[in-house]
């Protein structure tokens, strides 16, 4: 039969509902901050056959949408290939290694097989950003692993739920590894509820549709996602793109890590070839192939966004596995920067190769960082110990319509800083500022949006710090002549002293007491276009609200401003000698 598309739009839309109960249902049950308050999760859809993405939550992580696809892949051919325990309906499978289809440790992935008339229809899975799954730091953002047990607990596919019951025994074993073990529970419980959401809410749409109906929607928008994603393509000149990004440091060798890419543009395919980056590194910043993948993917998305989300977009997306490289990690390479950082980076190389070829739809590079700074320590006054778990976000990138969004999320998500309230409820801290980096943002025509600065106080106790953050050493790249973005700052202010991490924004385990500080200032995005075209009207707004100095006004974009202003009509600007505009 053939489906109309009104029913087909409906279905779509009601598959979209399901994967977004399951997020909404995953952090209101949630207890940790970053799950509950960040959102750090994503929930989705997944097909019998071979765990192809069919739908996945509006506002879970873009980056799961492949590394998730990947996952349900690899568990469903361990299932027959008989190195993972055959499903019955009610088991829920807990996952988090890495070389699995997955990203870092603390990335744990829950999937459970749906059922229709005896048999597996799909897969519900989902993955949540645990606090903490043991390792050396707290927090398992460690530094300078050199190898992935020291990451953290490290899962194969098991069968955490049993038939609907919750087995002891592997939870007892979780949790004899993992710090604060007696907080996890209500993480768990909401993990396997918003699975439990899903399956109720994908029932009622089956019922009320028909399960052949059904089928054959999810076959049509696959197939229509993959003849969008052409079409866009098609519309790219043939040709080859090259681009580089660069890695701060693995966290031991005090050393750039070089992505390089070539993006070759054939008729309505893409391939992506990453032949020539840095080798396999000592520390905790390569990155596995499902993570490499996903990342190509969600850049891909961030370029052309109106394109269902839809295991059909990625088929004209061929990536060349990057063997011999810091982007195909094996056991035991240490992962703990892969999908929080190194995917940011992949992400930004696509955006530079293409930015000339595709100028009205490439932004310059965002701060492209996670900002990931873990504490973790014993509370005197509450009598426990607590693992505390801070993202933040930088500048976007300035693109062909207007500036960067100023303290947007990550490139790899929609999650979102836990509030301040929040944050000092939870935990033994005060946020003494949290406030824009202003002038951070990269100049061009169209200016990169600003960063975040933050300044955070323990209050009591001990603690250790850990950063897995980058972006430290070179900022965020401009596009088409715009400059780049403020670089990623951290200082840790100890008994007075300030201390500045060799790796500059990667260091494990400082240890702080009571009246310490942390001071971070997250990147701003790259400008977009010479500096120089900027109009004078809104280099003078920028100065008027205290985003640039009219020193800055005049070095970074060619404007000079004659009185610091007070209000727009009272101030005169002029171009300086060398501008391509006229004086206004």
């Amino acid at each position: 039969m053939s489906i109309d598309a009104i029913t087909l739009s409906v279905i779509q839309a009601g598959l979209q509902q399901v994967c977004d109960e399951m997020d909404l249902s995953f952090s209101r049950a949630a207890f940790s901050p970053v799950i509950a308050e960040a959102n750090d999760r994503s929930d989705g859809i997944y097909a019998a056959e071979d765990g192809s993405l069919i739908a996945q939550g509006a506002a879970g992580l873009p980056v799961f949408v492949g590394t998730m696809q990947y996952s349900t892949r690899t568990l469903i051919e361990m299932i027959a290939g008989g190195t993972a325990q055959a499903p019955k309906p009610g088991d829920v499978y807990i996952v988090n290694d890495p070389y699995l289809g997955g990203t870092h440790l603390m990335d744990v992935r829950f999937a459970r097989p749906f059922y229709r008339n005896g048999e597996i229809f799909c897969w519900l899975s989902n993955t949540g950003h645990w606090p903490d799954t043991g390792g050396a730091v707290p927090g398992g953002f460690s530094a300078s692993a050199t190898e992935v047990e020291q990451e953290g607990l490290r899962l194969p596919p098991v069968r955490l739920f049993k038939e609907g019951e919750l087995d002891p025994e592997i939870y007892a074993i979780i949790c004899s590894n993992i710090r604060v073990a007696d907080q996890r529970i209500g993480d768990v419980k909401a993990q396997y509820a918003a699975l439990m959401v899903g399956e109720t809410q994908l029932h009622a749409l089956l019922d009320r549709y028909g399960d052949d109906t059904v089928t054959e929607a999810i076959a049509e928008l696959r197939r229509r996602a993959a003849q969008q994603m052409r079409a866009h393509i098609a519309a790219i000149p043939d040709g080859v793109y090259t681009s580089t990004a660069y890695v701060d440091s693995d966290g031991i060798v005090n050393e750039p890590l070089e992505i390089r890419l070539a993006i070759s543009k054939q008729d309505d395919e893409l391939t992506f070839d990453f032949a020539g980056s840095s080798p396999p590194c000592l520390g905790p910043m390569n990155s596995v192939l499902a993570t490499t993948m996903s990342s190509v993917y969600l850049a891909v998305r961030h370029i052309f966004p109106e394109i269902p989300i839809s295991a059909g977009a990625f088929e004209p997306l061929n990536v060349i596995r990057p063997e011999g490289t810091f982007l195909d990690a094996s056991y035991p390479r240490p992962v703990s920067g892969c999908a929080a950082e190194v995917s940011q980076r992949i992400a930004e190389a696509v955006f530079a190769a293409l930015a000339e070829v595709l100028p009205d739809r490439v932004t310059a590079a965002p701060a492209g960082t996670s900002g990931n700074f873990a504490l973790g320590g014993s509370d005197p006054a509450r009598g426990r110990d607590y693992v505390m778990y801070q993202i933040s976000g930088g500048g976007y990138g300035g693109n062909a319509d207007h500036d960067g969004l100023s303290n947007g999320c990550s490139t790899i998500g929609i999650s979102k800083a836990p509030p301040v309230e929040i944050m000092e409820q939870a935990f033994p801290v005060l946020y003494e500022r949290y406030a824009l980096r202003e002038g951070s943002g990269g100049a061009g025509r169209h200016r990169g949006g600003f960063g975040l600065e933050y300044e955070v106080t323990l209050r009591r106790g001990n603690a250790r710090a850990s950063f897995v953050m980058d972006h430290g050493r070179f900022g965020p790249q401009g596009a088409l002549g715009g400059n780049d973005g403020a670089p990623n700052e951290v200082t840790v202010w100890r008994d007075g002293a300030s201390y500045t991490p060799e790796h500059l924004s990667k260091e494990q385990g400082i240890p702080l007491q009571a009246g310490d500080r942390v001071h971070v200032c997250t990147p701003g995005g790259g400008g977009y276009g010479h500096p120089h075209e900027r109009a004078a009207e809104a280099v003078l707004e920028d100065v008027r609200l205290g985003r640039y100095s009219a020193a800055q006004a005049r070095e970074m974009f060619g404007v000079e401003i004659a009185d610091q202003p007070l209000a727009v009509d009272k101030v005169e600007t002029k171009r300086l000698r060398g501008s391509p505009h006229k004086q206004d």
